[in-house]
């Protein structure tokens, strides 16, 4: 299989914005590394930007729908015949939502097919009280994932759950980022004292709750760096807060650049709800990426992250909902200085661990695994 590597063509679909995606980024890079010949297909959205700096190929359908049934529709059709018409040796669908298109091209060519579980898919809130669609979703994993040897997920209690349902054998491959060497120049005030959350601005994130309780914390900036389906919604409550000077939305920011932007923060939130069993075993890339800049944490009182949070002992775990009691909690995570001098130590330790040079290796052996059967 090594002497054929560099002439392998590896595809990776996935329905994400491309651009800010970092476990496409992190995958896709690392095996580029490893000497193939790596593919992204996404979906082209509205704002352009310039790929020529990565190190593997990304192309971009342009779809007639945004959102909704036609959305996923015409996705899939495009996408299955983009698959087929290409020269390919492995595939990786990312989540259900690209599963259908890649297992019938895998079966077609005869080429092995991994599936990439970015989350609990069929638990996501945006699915929970909607049964029929939620039900189309359960039936696609029950008829495809079981039909699929090569699978992996990002965290141990999702892998549970498959391996429950299904019997597949999950590998966990968690959402670590890139090791930074060393901390990035703050694009924050660094003389003020800031929250940041980072990620999509979908329902259940939590982004409310720091927004309600931010009229509480005099002289504390919230920066909150992404997009999604209730920015507007946010945006206004932002507006309508006593506290809407010292909230910034900074937009969707490249992966390359954020980091730059959460070495600025003293505090990183990750306040998912409960709206499904999704957020309740969630396992973030925001959570690793404040681990990495070294600030501090403030996460949902949730299995995954409760756990990460606690073993390396570098900040809070609340369900708290209340805005005044969450502002009390946040201040004392800003303040509180010996507790931030312990978790600024710790930071330092569990960066050195939790990194994605520490995690890939799990990846690309799954990889030479898969082709290794083929080729046999």
């Amino acid at each position: 299989m090594n002497r054929n590597k560099k002439h392998l063509q590896l595809y990776l679909s996935v329905t994400n914005d491309v651009v800010t995606d970092q476990r496409i980024h992190r995958i896709a890079t690392t095996l580029s590394e490893e000497g193939f010949q790596v593919h992204v297909v996404g979906r082209k959205l509205h704002d352009h930007y310039d790929f020529s700096n990565r190190s593997y190929r990304v192309h971009l359908l342009t779809l007639p729908f945004k959102k909704g049934f036609l959305f996923y529709a015409s996705f899939n059709l495009r996408l299955f015949f983009f698959l087929l018409l290409r020269k390919n040796h492995l595939l990786i669908a990312n989540d259900l939502d690209t599963i259908v298109p890649n297992f019938f091209v895998a079966k077609l060519k005869r080429i092995p097919i991994l599936f990439d579980s970015h989350e609990y898919f069929p638990e996501v809130p945006e699915l929970v009280n909607r049964k029929w669609v939620k039900q189309v979703w359960l039936t696609i994993e029950k008829v495809f994932v079981p039909r699929i040897k090569y699978c992996y997920t990002v965290c141990d209690a999702i892998a549970e759950i498959y391996h429950k349902q299904y019997g597949n054998q999950f590998e966990v491959i968690r959402n670590l980022p890139f090791r930074k060497d060393q901390i990035t120049s703050s694009a924050l005030n660094s003389n003020e004292k800031n929250i940041i959350y980072q990620g999509a601005l979908n329902i259940g994130r939590g982004i409310e709750k720091v927004i309600d309780a931010l009229p509480y914390l005099p002289h504390v900036h919230f920066y909150i760096a992404g997009s999604g389906d209730i920015e507007n919604e946010l945006k206004q409550r932002a507006n309508n807060s006593p506290a809407r000077e010292r909230i910034h939305f900074l937009g969707r920011i490249p992966p390359e650049k954020l980091h730059a932007y959460t070495c600025g923060a003293h505090l990183g939130v990750s306040l998912e709800a409960h709206l499904g069993l999704n957020y309740y075993y969630a396992l973030p890339n925001k959570l690793f990426d404040y681990i990495q800049a070294e600030i501090p944490v403030m996460v949902s009182d949730f299995p995954e992250m409760k756990k990460i949070v606690h073993t390396y002992q570098i900040g809070i775990a609340t369900n708290e909902t209340d805005p005044h009691a969450l502002a009390a909690i946040i201040k004392d995570a800003l303040e509180n200085k010996e507790k931030r001098k312990i978790w600024k130590e710790n930071l330092e330790k569990a960066a050195a661990e939790l990194c994605w040079e520490k995690e890939k290796h799990k990846i690309s052996e799954l990889i030479k695994r898969s082709l290794t059967n083929k080729l046999a």
